[in-house]
């Protein structure tokens, strides 16, 4: 097993494995010279109030002043973000974070007007608009989607209300992070011989990869033993969110809180339900699965902390960063010169903040930003981090080339396209691998990682995405979502999932309180479509040639300038119908049975 690394403060961090944060600002003094020079933005955009709809020329100045805020304000939100991400428990840090959020709270409530003046411009006045200001031409996707929610934007008394609510409404959010990241500690793991291991956010995965099944048993019980014990106040946190997203959805005059979550990302609802159909029905490829893992590690039962761990031996190997790196930068050279070469800067410029310390923020994300995008992560030295860098990468290489290649409203994806860059990079480095060995055990290897991709991606974010609807169902009915109401459902959904032969231990059922993404409201589903795309452009980028590379570096390009759907289909792949979901796991289906083959 990799040698899990020691926890460090963040002073004690070599500044080489960093993120450059200095490209933002130099110092917190400058960030607060900045900040405070932005006091003046929420009076700007008051000044247009009541006179959106008075001439094409006013309603140009208002979308580019929009667009200038946009730009001006990224740096001075994600240099705080960052900063709090360092060190969580860190109070100034925390304070920093806070005054942003509060102003940005402050900026809504003031273009609260906006939305409401812009739906109530008559058709034909705005179609004069288009032809007495051409230049209002590059915002006219922009003000149909606006225009397009006509029923849900109340009445601007109304929409100032809701936008000074906002502060509030990110509580529930907001102490489930605090807890979570600085608060919440989990007592060592001992090993079969009897040693310690520290049990963190970023050392946990390692441990549940363990060769020792003593390890990975009590790393288990240590992390969902520590949920379990604090069980009755995470599920009053959810809760507090749930009841948020149904109160929003109703107030908007949405028929659910799905449809609020999808319409503004223009995702019909059937995509989302006929995910979970669909795998529902190829769950038999999944129990084929569990009862080759329970064959092949030789366990009379099979639990939870036994799904995780690779069935060779082989694939306890350590992988450093740089290896890591070269790995990526080879997988993706099929992208091109202009990918390539961003990417290899990427590396150069510190674009990540690559080791775990103390208080830091866990797991692994990309922070878009007008600078250049930002990527936290919490590297282990094994093959999983090695791809949980693809797919960071992944998503900071989609921001750079639609940032690049697209005006300021458009440059930000929707977020139902934000997992298919990210998953690609993925598959193109699991190609990549299994392109380079003919040794059978180690294509075995890499076979078995990609199985545990498919189930944790599309199995288990589906699993989750079909929690998140139940829970929110049971909260449009009127009923308080208990500790034992959320294990309940937790617990019913994995034995569905899993197949006979998996054993259910109680720590098990408490997924639920340890999931950041059930704070943002239905969002993990599209995990699994992404990865459904993913694997399809993946495919077609390595038997398509030229116009594969080039539909799919297109898609990266376009950010949000058409819709989601169409972007997809544009590049190779329908989400508005079942079968890359079931092309998918067809796929899950044929490497299962090599992988029989193989360990026969």
């Amino acid at each position: 097993m990799p040698n899990i690394r020691k926890i460090v403060s963040r002073s004690e961090q070599d500044p080489a494995n960093c993120w450059s944060i200095e490209d933002l600002f130099p110092s917190v003094d400058a960030w607060e010279e900045a900040f405070a020079a932005y006091g003046k933005l929420p009076e700007q955009l008051a000044a247009y109030r009541g006179r959106l709809g008075e001439s094409a020329q006013t309603l140009l100045e208002y979308l580019r002043l929009q667009d200038q805020i946009s730009v001006q304000t990224d740096p001075v939100y994600n240099y705080a973000l960052l900063r709090r991400d360092e060190d969580t428990a860190d109070p100034d840090r925390q304070d920093m974070a806070g005054r942003c959020d509060s102003f940005l709270v402050e900026l809504d409530n003031a273009d609260a007007f906006a939305r409401p003046e812009l739906i109530a411009i008559p058709e034909d006045t705005l179609e004069r608009f288009y032809q007495e200001e051409p230049a209002l031409e590059e915002y006219r996707r922009h003000l149909t989607r606006v225009r397009r929610s006509r029923e849900h934007v109340l009445s601007p008394a109304e929409e100032e209300l809701m936008a000074a609510m906002g502060k509030v409404t990110q509580s529930p959010s907001d102490i489930f992070n605090a807890f979570n990241n600085a608060d919440l500690k989990f007592q060592p793991a001992l090993d079969s011989k009897g040693e310690e291991h520290a049990v963190t956010h970023g050392s946990y995965y390692l441990l549940s990869t363990s060769l020792d099944r003593t390890l990975r048993k009590n790393a288990f019980f240590s992390l969902n033993g520590a949920y379990k014990a604090f069980r009755t106040s995470i599920a009053a946190m959810l809760n507090a969110e749930v009841q948020k997203n149904v109160f929003r959805a109703r107030a908007r005059r949405y028929d659910s809180t799905l449809q609020s979550a999808l319409f503004p990302n223009e995702i019909p609802e059937s995509v989302y339900l006929s995910l979970i159909d669909t795998v529902h029905q190829n769950l038999d490829k999944l129990h084929r699965y569990m009862a080759l893992r329970k064959k092949v590690l030789g366990v009379e039962e099979l639990h939870l902390y036994d799904c995780s761990v690779p069935l060779l031996p082989e694939a306890d190997q350590v992988i450093p960063f740089d290896e890591a790196k070269t790995w990526l930068l080879e997988a993706t050279k099929v992208l091109g010169e202009e990918y390539h070469t961003a990417l290899a800067a990427a590396f150069d410029r510190r674009w990540m903040d690559i080791y775990e310390n103390e208080g830091k923020a866990s797991g692994a994300y990309c922070c878009s930003s007008w600078v250049h995008p930002y990527v936290l992560l919490n590297h282990n030295d094994d093959l999983d981090s090695a791809f949980a860098l693809a797919h960071e990468m992944g998503h900071a290489m989609h921001s750079w080339l639609s940032y690049k290649h697209q005006p300021t409203v458009y440059a930000e994806y929707a977020l139902f396209v934000a997992e298919v860059a990210s998953t690609c990079s993925e598959s193109l480095l699991m190609q990549y691998l299994l392109s380079k060995t003919q040794d059978k055990r180690q294509r075995a290897v890499y076979i078995n990682y990609f199985l545990d991709q498919f189930r944790h991606i599309l199995y288990w974010q589906t699993q989750l995405a079909e929690f998140e609807l139940k829970i929110h169902t049971l909260a449009e009915a009127g009923e308080t979502l208990t500790a034992k109401k959320l294990s309940a459902i937790s617990g019913e959904l994995t034995r569905q999932y899993y197949g006979p032969d998996l054993v259910l231990d109680e720590e098990g059922t408490m997924d639920w309180a340890r999931i950041p993404h059930f704070f943002m409201k239905l969002y993990v589903y599209q995990y699994a479509t992404g990865f459904s795309a993913a694997v399809a452009l993946s495919r077609r980028i390595l038997s398509g040639g030229e116009t594969a590379v080039r539909d799919y570096l297109q898609f990266l390009s376009s950010g949000n300038s058409k819709d989601p759907i169409t972007l997809l289909r544009e590049a190779g792949v329908d989400l508005s119908t079942p079968a890359p979901v079931d092309e998918a796991l067809a796929l899950f289906g044929e490497l299962v049975e090599e992988m029989e083959t193989l360990l026969a």
